[in-house]
C-alpha cells in the first residue's frame, strides 16, 4: 500500500524535453505499476507565473481489484496567472471489482490556460470484463479568482445497464476534456466538429461553460480510437487556446 505518496513539482526548476516546444514535460510513474485498494495518492502540482506544464504518464494506469477499502487519487492543480497547465495522461483502466475515488481541484490565475483530460475504460475491455468493477467515483472542480467555473461529478458502479441508449451507447470508453482560457474557445468549438476522422469509432460533444471555459465528453469504441478522438481535441485546443503545434510524446 501507498500512503501519503505526493508529488510536489516546482516547474521553474523542470527544463523542457523537447526543442520544438516551450513546455517543460512532466511524466508522473506510479513505481507499483497500479493503484491497489487503499492507495492514497496525492499529487500537487503548482506553476508559477508564467510556467507552462504538459503532464503525461507512460501508459495507462491500472486499477486493481479490492475486496476492502477503494484507492483514493487526489489532484491539486494550482495555475499562476498566465501560466499552461496540459495534463494529457493516458486512460484509466478498472479490473473487475475495482474500486476508485478521485478528485480534481484546480486553482487558475488570472490569464492562466488549462487542458485538462480525464479518460476511462469501462474495464479490461478485450477480457470481457467492461462494466464490472465496482466502483468509479469522479470529481472535478476548477475555480478561478472570480469563483467557481466547473464542477462535475459522476458516480459509476458496474453491472448496471450501460451499453443502452442514453448511456455509453455500446462504448466503453469516456473521457471528460476541460479547457480553460480567455481567449479562442469559440473558434475551438467552431473546429471541433469537423476535426474528428469519419471513420473513428467515437463521438464528441461540447459546449460552453457561463465563462472562460468549455467541456467536452468523448465515448469511444475502442483504445484507438478514443486515443484518436483525445489527440484531436488537444491538438485543436494547443492550436486555438495556445498558438501552438501538435506536440507528440513519442511514448514506446
Amino acid at each position: 500500500m501507498l500512503t501519503g505518496c505526493r508529488f510536489v513539482l516546482p516547474l521553474q526548476v523542470l527544463a523542457p524535453v523537447t526543442l520544438d516546444d516551450p513546455a517543460a514535460v512532466v511524466s508522473l510513474l506510479n513505481p507499483t505499476g497500479g493503484v491497489l485498494g487503499g492507495d492514497r495518492l496525492v499529487s500537487d502540482l503548482v506553476l508559477g507565473e508564467g510556467a507552462h506544464a504538459v503532464v503525461t504518464t507512460p501508459s495507462a494506469t491500472r486499477i486493481y481489484r479490492t475486496a476492502g477499502e477503494p484507492a483514493v487519487q487526489a489532484v491539486r492543480l494550482r495555475l499562476g496567472p498566465g501560466s499552461i497547465m496540459e495534463w494529457v495522461p493516458d486512460h484509466t483502466i478498472p479490473s473487475a471489482g475495482a474500486a476508485l475515488r478521485q478528485s480534481f481541484d484546480v486553482e487558475v490565475g488570472d490569464g492562466a490556460r488549462l487542458i485538462l483530460i480525464d479518460a476511462f475504460a469501462a474495464g479490461r475491455v478485450a477480457r470481457g470484463e467492461a462494466w464490472r468493477f465496482a466502483l468509479l467515483d469522479s470529481a472535478l472542480t476548477v475555480r478561478d479568482t472570480r469563483g467557481l467555473l466547473l464542477h462535475d461529478r459522476f458516480v459509476l458502479r458496474g453491472d448496471g445497464d450501460w451499453d443502452r441508449l442514453g448511456r455509453a451507447e455500446g462504448r466503453p470508453y469516456f473521457a471528460t476534456i476541460v479547457l480553460v482560457a480567455d481567449t479562442g474557445l469559440d473558434a475551438l468549438i467552431a473546429d471541433l466538429p469537423g476535426a474528428l476522422p469519419d471513420r473513428a469509432a467515437a463521438v464528441m460533444g461540447v459546449a460552453r461553460l457561463p465563462r472562460r471555459g468549455a467541456l467536452v465528453r468523448c465515448l469511444a469504441g475502442d483504445a484507438p480510437s478514443l486515443s484518436e478522438a483525445l489527440n484531436t481535441v488537444w491538438t485543436v485546443a494547443r492550436a486555438r487556446l495556445l498558438g501552438l503545434p501538435p506536440l507528440s510524446l513519442r511514448k514506446l
